[in-house]
């Protein structure tokens, strides 16, 4: 009897193994189909043997996810009424079961905000309502905020909050609390990408040649930072619009500064706002700065207090107490951009470098030294020609901006060439008899070039 039902089990094992070997080969034949019809852009070819590989392997091989994407983005982009909307919901339908078969694959905020994405888009095709939107993003940003990177999505999650509020149907200051939220990741994305770049600029510096990986990583950093400080930022502070003059927040904050007078994130959010926006001449502004400066000293506060007083002690305070790298690197350019308005342009050169240390893969502080050489060619030159030469210095200054932040390569080179159309032309130098003669530029520039 043991031996029966031993012999039975072996049959049965290898039964199993033989169906399950059969089911394999079955959806590695039509793995292989889909994949090459995908490759070639035929999805509608593609469909059938992708369909099938999905429903019988689920787990197989993670193309059935990567690929199928792409398949009913195009089934959706090609269909309309019924039809469309069956694709859009096989699709969300798709990216729940990616996370649910490779999980380790894909990060919980990807899928919602995928999914998120999905319907925004098609908003009107399924009849969802902004709430109903809002809070697809909402959920992804309250659940897993550590993998919501997504700058399509962060845009439209607080594009949403905005049409929310015109609705009346999110207050101003969950507005204005949501802009922040939305901010401070977005911070953290530019940051963490920056630190990583700088590595790789600097080991260009020092002579070192960049692998292939690193030259693609190079790459990423640079488009993902330009994408958030160039597109998704300015977009957000345009679609806020005049939703945050300083007549709407100087009473908002009024009203609910004694409430929040303890709360140091309130204290430095608001600040940060009427600043941004132009409103530190207003009594609250500096009222708000010391109260966080009572409670909670920090760079900003020195900083802003700087601003306001033009104490030193401020101005001191406030490089103390930043310790992060990139962050006192922004104050850096902050303190210079203050200076340099103010026309003390030898302490601004001063505190771009300063900058530039810090953060070398930040190719805008030699674009403003430029600036300020090329507005003091008038008073730094000694003769007509030396004081055109001074456009060679701005222009050089300019060119090591496009150096070392390939996102400024365009206007560094545009730059230098409106400076160096302004410099001595090869006429002006042959009746010199002047060309590679060396050029002290006097006044606060203190530099030297040759000409060429």
């Amino acid at each position: 009897m043991k031996t029966r039902i031993t012999i039975l089990l072996m049959a049965l094992f290898v039964s199993f193994n033989f169906g399950f070997a059969q089911q394999d080969e079955e959806c590695m034949n039509n793995l292989s189909i889909f994949d090459s019809y995908v490759k070639s852009k035929k999805y509608d070819d593609a469909y059938g043997p992708w369909k099938i590989v999905r429903e019988k392997c689920p787990k197989f091989n993670r193309a059935i996810y990567v690929h199928g994407e792409k398949i009913l983005k195009h089934k959706i982009e090609n269909s309309a009424g019924a039809d469309q909307v069956a694709h859009i919901k096989d699709l969300l339908k798709l990216y729940d079961q990616s996370r649910e078969h490779f999980s380790s694959k894909y990060d919980l905020a990807e899928i919602m905000v995928d999914k998120a994405n999905l319907v925004y888009k098609y908003q009107k095709e399924l009849n969802i309502s902004i709430e109903d939107e809002y809070k697809m993003f909402d959920d992804a940003f309250k659940q897993d905020k550590e993998h919501f990177t997504n700058a399509k999505g962060l845009y439209t999650y607080f594009s949403l909050a905005v049409d929310l509020f015109d609705a009346g149907k999110m207050s101003a200051q969950d507005m204005f609390n949501k802009y922040d939220d939305i901010i401070e990741v977005i911070e953290g994305i530019i940051n963490g990408n920056t630190k990583s770049l700088n590595k790789l600029v600097e080991k260009e510096a020092a002579g070192g040649t960049l692998t292939k990986k690193e030259g693609r990583l190079k790459k990423y950093y640079e488009s993902s930072i330009k994408a958030f400080e160039e597109q998704v930022v300015p977009s957000m502070d345009k679609k806020l619009g005049d939703r945050a003059t300083c007549e709407v927040l100087i009473p908002l904050y009024e009203k609910n500064f004694e409430d929040n007078k303890s709360n140091t994130v309130w204290l430095q959010r608001a600040m940060n706002r009427m600043y941004a926006k132009g409103c530190k001449e207003d009594p609250l502004f500096l009222k708000l700065v010391e109260q966080k400066n009572s409670i909670q000293p920090t760079a900003d506060t020195a900083f802003y207090l700087y601003l306001l007083t033009d104490e030193k002690k401020y101005f001191d305070q406030t490089i103390t107490l930043e310790t992060d790298p990139l962050k006192k690197a922004k104050l850096y350019k902050k303190l210079a951009g203050d200076l340099k308005s103010k026309g003390s342009y030898s302490r601004a050169r001063q505190y771009y470098m300063e900058s530039l240390k810090l953060n070398p893969s930040d190719g805008s502080p030699y674009l403003s030294i430029a600036a300020m050489y090329a507005s003091s060619a008038n008073r730094c030159g000694d003769t007509t020609f030396n004081k055109r030469a001074v456009f060679w210095l701005a222009a050089s200054e300019a060119e090591k901006a496009g150096r070392v932040d390939s996102r400024l390569r365009k206007v560094a080179a545009q730059t230098a060439a409106s400076y160096r159309a302004k410099a001595p032309s090869k006429t002006d130098i042959f009746n010199c008899t002047c060309s590679g003669e060396v050029i002290k530029i006097g006044c606060w520039i203190g530099r030297s070039v040759t000409v060429p």
